[in-house]
């Protein structure tokens, strides 16, 4: 006699599984793309605070790009190149430049927001999952269970 039923849960279990790894997959690119956002507001805020502390005539430390650096004098802090995106940059005196990395800080705000509700949606879509699993070992156990103890008492009458 066979123990038949458990193939059909088994590939439910396993659709199940599937479903949870992809979940986890993309739980885990959220929270790296939070933590880009979270490091571009870290920058924001070292600008600001750079621009609130730097005068004209301050000797600063230029990144040249590969961990070099290069001393540069600050000849008018009123003139600073603020990156508008798509590859192009404005100048703007020092209040306009802290006003726009303000506004990209707001908006990062809001992105982080946007990907931690969604985060917070597939964690209780794998909550629910994880449940469903559960439930579904559970039932094939019982099953199981149940036709040992069938199978055992078939014995039973044959002796």
């Amino acid at each position: 006699m066979s123990l038949g039923g458990g193939g059909q849960g088994q590939q439910q279990l396993q659709q199940l599984s599937q479903e949870l790894q992809a979940i986890d997959a993309e739980i885990e690119g959220i929270d790296a793309e939070i933590e880009e956002y979270r490091q571009e507001q870290r920058d924001i805020d070292d600008a600001k605070e750079a621009l609130e502390t730097l005068e004209s005539g301050s000797t600063v430390q230029v990144p040249l790009g590969g961990g070099a650096y290069v001393r540069a004098e600050v000849a008018d802090i009123d003139e600073i190149v603020v990156s508008l995106g798509g590859g192009y940059a404005a100048e703007q005196s020092q209040d306009d430049a802290a006003t726009a990395l303000d506004r990209k800080r707001d908006a990062l705000d809001d992105r982080i927001s946007g990907l931690q509700e969604e985060k917070a949606e597939l964690e209780s879509e794998s909550q629910q999952l994880e449940q469903q699993a559960q439930q579904m070992q559970q039932q094939m156990q019982q099953q199981q269970m149940q036709q040992m103890q069938g199978m055992m008492g078939e014995e039973d009458e044959d002796e």
